[in-house]
């Protein structure tokens, strides 16, 4: 059966465990929200070392896992054997013989309960053994969040941890890292883990202990260029080629190439409100006006003129092209950008 990664855990805080569960999708860390769930609570501590098993699925077939599965627990009425990296089980990545699989989940053992951690790939909805695991065990498919409902998820997450953070938090961490939730998470908990008490998380948290320059991170990189202010993006770009582990070139091209195709988005779209914005670009409402700025200074040809200059740079960057200099690159790619 499908359900969503809040049903799943609803039922888990119950005391509600199934047998199987196959946990699926791009989105890794949901699945290890739920299995690390499983892992820490299904058993006592004092059972997991007869009767919980951790497997990968690289080390182990599929008719191991399965014999496993079939076994009774030791002392207590529940063992749980996790399968995590189930995405590099042979049979599954190959398409093998899953008659036996599909048996198990006709019947599984009641007193089993088997997790698979299917990372960043699906099953092929037309295979017979994930009709069967849709219809027999629980089954999570882990998309990414769109970008504008990462905020939400900020506030959400932080709440449940007995904190708040401001608005400014939040879009700044929203920018920095998108919506990849197990480095969202990561990184939160690197502010949190600093105070005793409930508390505020501001601009100032995120930018001492993510580690965003106030002045020069890619935020401000991607204003001074809507500004048309050559020399603080000149200063950031240098800023960035003193510390290329933490500022790879790559990483600040791709984050242009985003912005700049978020604004020919919402250049084809018909609704320039707020509203409009956010849902062209897939952005939070309460940033629209910047993008509003940013097409008032690039029109249409610009825009796409700017992506094509970002795509030429790419493929420089990578030493398709040419090998050349990165700050070089990227100075020549910022003149292009603004003039």
């Amino acid at each position: 059966m499908a359900k969503s990664a809040d049903q799943i855990l609803s039922d888990l805080k119950t005391n509600n465990y199934a047998p199987v569960y196959f946990l699926q999708g791009e989105e890794p860390y949901f699945i290890d929200l739920i299995s690390d769930y499983i892992e820490a609570n299904a058993l006592e501590e004092s059972e997991k070392g007869f009767n919980q098993r951790i497997l990968y699925g690289k080390d182990v077939s599929l008719d191991d896992v399965i014999s496993a599965a079939k076994s009774f627990p030791m002392m207590g009425q529940r063992q749980v054997i996790i399968v995590k990296e189930a995405q590099e089980l042979a049979e599954l990545k190959k398409s093998g013989d899953m008659a036996v699989f599909e048996h198990y989940l006709q019947s599984p053992q009641p007193s089993t309960v088997l997790v698979f951690g299917h990372k960043h790939k699906k099953l092929d909805k037309r295979k017979k053994i994930t009709k069967a695991l849709e219809k027999h065990a629980v089954f999570l498919d882990a998309s990414k969040i769109y970008e504008n409902k990462v905020p939400e998820w900020i506030g959400q997450y932080v709440k449940a941890r007995r904190h708040t953070i401001n608005r400014q938090a939040t879009l700044l961490l929203t920018e920095y890292i998108g919506n990849n939730l197990e480095r969202q998470s990561n990184e939160i908990n690197k502010i949190i883990i600093n105070f005793s008490k409930p508390t505020e998380i501001t601009e100032a948290h995120v930018q001492q202990y993510v580690g965003i320059n106030k002045e020069y991170n890619i935020f401000e990189l991607q204003k001074a260029i809507v500004q048309g202010n050559p020399l603080q993006a000149n200063r950031i770009i240098q800023f960035f080629a003193a510390d290329p582990k933490n500022h790879p070139v790559i990483l600040t091209i791709g984050f242009l190439n985003s912005f700049f195709n978020k604004l020919l988005l919402i250049h084809h779209h018909p609704d320039k409100s707020d509203s409009g914005i956010a849902q062209a670009a897939g952005v939070p409402p309460y940033i629209a006006k910047e993008y509003l700025q940013a097409i008032r200074r690039f029109n249409l040809q610009k825009v796409l003129q700017n992506i094509q200059f970002i795509y030429q740079a790419d493929l420089s960057s990578k030493g398709i092209n040419a090998t050349v200099d990165a700050n070089q690159l990227m100075r020549e790619l910022l003149f292009k950008l603004m003039h």
